[in-house]
């Protein structure tokens, strides 16, 4: 289990000291295949640290358009979020009935036994391919796709291929408003730093594995396979422990290096997300007051802002 704890470190550094490690955990708890948790958050952050130092090292991109592409990864990852469970029926063929997201009958697929046939694909393909090619690094590939999603959400109603239903999926944001692929400005930003990233030498953005796609692949069997809607309760708390855990680990990130390119994909779900308070200030999904919420999503900002300027601050005098 100990070995777990390296995924947290970059692959250099467990080539170099990985085994020194395990063997200071193993001497240091024998018998135990498990450090205490104090010992696993320590030894967690400084694998994001270590990270953080490995990104900023690498010269091969300047700083804002690592930021973009972080950004472009995020907001991808913010439209998927309502139709994990619609891709995945769609994907094994199932017909969900009652439990469907916006849905209350069946047979809105082609293949569905039911009376309805009312569009032919899931929405969610589209935040889907965004996000997959985006991971690997093409941009000229997520354009499409994420101008895909602006054209489905202005042309809501009359349309067959992705139907009205599917894109009226209630979205998680127990701090904001509920977004839906009718709210053009998640897509329309995703849409402008994608285009960003295909003009700005695609060759040079980041690729990562397709490992990284584990996450997803498991939230959407969740979703689909034990019919948990987005809007459920356990749902919601599952992913706001989530984007906590994102926040801290962009600011141990931040402090570690100093760097600004982890401030982007914040101020860009804290943009989209404010937005759909301001637009939708009477939508059910309202777990907090909303002056509350406003303080939770902006306040990440000025404390990444400030972070960076102490980091910079402190390595002059080095």
């Amino acid at each position: 289990m100990n070995r777990l704890l390296l995924a947290a470190y970059p692959k250099s550094y467990r080539s170099r000291q990985g085994e020194e490690l395990l063997a200071c955990l193993a001497e240091a708890y024998p018998g135990r295949s498990w450090p205490p948790p104090r010992e696993v958050a320590a030894l967690a952050c400084a694998g994001v640290q270590a990270r953080a130092r490995a990104v900023v090292d690498d010269a091969a991109r300047p700083w804002w358009l690592d930021g973009i592409h972080l950004a472009a990864l995020a907001l991808a990852a913010l439209a998927l979020v309502p139709y994990l469970q619609d891709v995945w029926h769609w994907a094994l063929h199932i017909d969900p009935g009652q439990h469907a997201i916006a849905f209350h009958f069946s047979g809105w697929y082609p293949w569905a036994g039911g009376p309805t046939r009312i569009r032919l694909l899931p929405y969610g393909l589209l935040p889907l391919g965004c996000l997959i090619a985006l991971l690997r690094g093409r941009a000229w590939i997520a354009l499409p796709a994420a101008a895909a999603m602006i054209w489905a959400g202005a042309t809501a109603h009359g349309r067959t291929l992705f139907g009205s239903e599917g894109k009226a999926g209630l979205s998680y944001y127990g701090l904001g408003a509920p977004l839906t692929a009718r709210d053009l400005v998640l897509s329309g930003t995703l849409c402008a730093a994608c285009a960003v990233l295909a003009l700005c030498r695609p060759s040079r953005l980041r690729r990562h594995s397709y490992r990284r796609l584990a996450p997803v692949v498991l939230a959407m069997f969740m979703a689909g396979s034990l019919h948990i809607i987005s809007v459920s309760p356990a749902f919601q708390r599952g992913l706001f422990v989530l984007e906590v855990t994102a926040l801290l680990g962009a600011w141990v990130a931040t402090a570690a290096t100093g760097d600004h390119r982890w401030l982007i994909p914040v101020a860009a779900v804290a943009i989209v997300r404010t937005q759909a308070i301001v637009v939708q200030p009477d939508a059910f999904m309202q777990s907090l007051p909303d002056l509350v919420v406003f303080l939770l999503l902006i306040a990440p900002l000025p404390a990444l802002a400030i972070t960076a300027q102490r980091r910079q601050g402190q390595a002059l005098p080095e």
